[in-house]
Parts: C-alpha cells; structure tokens; sequence
C-alpha cells in the first residue's frame, strides 16, 4: 500500500512538475512574440520642433508638472532602474539625454515624438511601462515642445541595465494579467487638436488625461485597487461622490502640500509633488473638469 502511495505521489509531482515547465516555456514562446511584434504607426507623427525659448519652456513644465516624466526617469532625466524584481523581471526608465548610456544622439525627433504618442522604439517594438496611452491625448504642439525641452537636456553619463522579463514575468504576459507593453495599450491615433491653456473643464479634461489620471483612478476616474504591490494604496475615487465636500482650496492644498482637509497626509505613491508644480489657471481648470465628471461609487464603472 506505502509503495502504491508512493508512486501515485510521485506521478503527481512529475506531472505538476511537466505542467509548470509547459507553462514556463509556453510564456517564454508567447510574450517573446509580442515583445518582438513591430506595431503600426500609420497615424502621422511627422511634426515641426520649435526652438523657441518659450515652446522649451512649455515642454519643461509638461515633463516636469504635468506629465510626471521625472517620476521614472529621475530629475535630471538620466534615468532609473524602476522595477527589478528576481522572478518577474527588470525594467529600466531609460536615459534621455545625450551623455553616455543616453539615448537622445541616436534618436531623431520623429523617433522620440512616435515614442510619446504610440510607444514604439525606432523599429516599431513595444517599449516598456511607457505611459503612451496618456500621452497619445497629447497635441502635436505640446509633443513638439516637449521633444523641443528633451533636445536642450545637458548631458548626464548614466548607463542603465538592460529590461529583462524574467518566468514570472513572461507567464503573467501571456496571461494577460502584466500591462507591460505600452504599443498594445495605445491606439495608433493621430494627434488631437490643441486646447488653448484656460480655466476651463475642457482644459482641465486634457491635464488629466496627458498626466495620466485614468492610469491610477481608473478609466472613471472612481479609484480602483492597487496594482503596484502589497504596499500601493488603493487609489482615491476623484468623481464628485468621492470628493464630496471638498472645496477648490481643499483640491489646491492637497496636490500643493500633500495633505487632505484634514490634515491628513496623502500617500507619496499619488505624485502630488510632481502635480503641485502646476500652475494655478492648471488647477482650476482641473478641478472644473473634476467637477464635471458623473458621480460614481469607488471603482464603479
């Protein structure tokens, strides 16, 4: 009977066994096939950069107020090693000047302004954790100043590891439960019309949506769990049934000082430091676009 036992055990662990190498090499087959995939960018991207001093003054302040690049590429846009975690892999936020391990030399402006609004490296690969798909709302005036700013980085040497998806990593892709290829979540979309920076809700609309609002509270802006890890907050439902009574200084005051009407601090996983560089036409219009929105229970569609 034990020797029975036995064997039935062991039938069991070599078929679980065979069951995760299947898995493994299946995800290694499937994501390699969609990280190597070329995506089409018929939309068209060719734009005029502008070299005036206040076009790279508006591209500073979209990088660095709006659109939170210094958040994964450091703030002196070198880049950083934002997640390198053993079993799911390493992503890097690359260097986007011209010193050394940058890659701005090698990059010409149609290639960086494709990167921004459809997540495409030069040969039309996927890049990683790119947040494309809040950018691709972008006009073409604001991308144009913004590659304008990147043109005018000085160079910081900065050399960076490769990305690497690793088993974990690769078996969530093919499971579709890893959204690490920015190319798949952006639509190949041309640029929309520019929106004259005003007080206005359709103003405030188009900051949400380039600085990624949907991407943290959710396509309805109602707050969704978290997705960054056991110790990632869930986010704020920010319709006007979870801002309830907060007033205009209230919203100010919390993306200004990172504290909550009641003093309360806010969680530094909400980049209230990097939205508080807005100006204050920006946060009105903001808030008047908040206010707009359909009231909504936390992640309710």
């Amino acid at each position: 009977m034990a020797s029975k036992m036995l064997r039935w055990f062991g039938i069991v662990v070599a078929s679980v066994l065979v069951l995760v190498i299947a898995i493994i090499l299946a995800g290694r087959v499937v994501s390699g096939r969609r990280i190597a995939k070329v995506h089409a960018a018929s939309a068209s991207r060719e734009i005029s950069i502008p070299a005036d001093s206040a076009a790279v003054a508006r591209g500073e302040h979209l990088v660095r107020a709006v659109s939170g690049c210094v958040g994964c590429h450091g703030e002196d846009l070198s880049g950083t090693v934002m997640i390198d975690v053993k079993p799911l892999g390493r992503v890097a936020a690359a260097n986007l000047t011209r010193g050394k391990g940058g890659i701005a030399a090698g990059r010409t402006d149609a290639d960086l302004a494709r990167a921004l609004h459809r997540g495409v490296r030069p040969d039309g690969t996927s890049l990683w954790i790119m947040p494309s798909e809040a950018y691709v709302h972008m006009s073409a005036e604001d991308i144009g100043a913004v590659v304008a700013y990147l043109r005018q980085l000085p160079a910081a040497d900065h050399e960076l590891p490769a990305n690497e998806l690793r088993y974990v990593g690769r078996v969530l892709l093919m499971l579709g439960k890893l959204p690490l290829l920015s190319a798949e979540l952006t639509p190949d979309a041309p640029y929309p019309p520019a929106i004259p920076p005003d007080t206005t809700a359709a103003y405030g609309r188009y900051l949400a949506n380039i600085g990624g609002c949907t991407g943290c509270h959710g396509p309805s802006l109602s707050g969704q769990a978290a997705g960054g890890g056991p110790d990632m907050p869930p986010s704020s439902n920010i319709t006007p049934t979870g801002i309830g009574s907060w007033s205009q200084a209230d919203f100010v005051r919390a993306l200004r000082e990172g504290k909550r009407p009641s003093g309360v601090p806010i969680n530094e996983a909400m980049p209230w430091k990097v939205f508080g560089k807005m100006t204050d036409q920006e946060l009105q219009a903001l808030w008047a676009y908040l206010r707009t929105v359909p009231p909504k229970e936390f992640t309710a569609r």
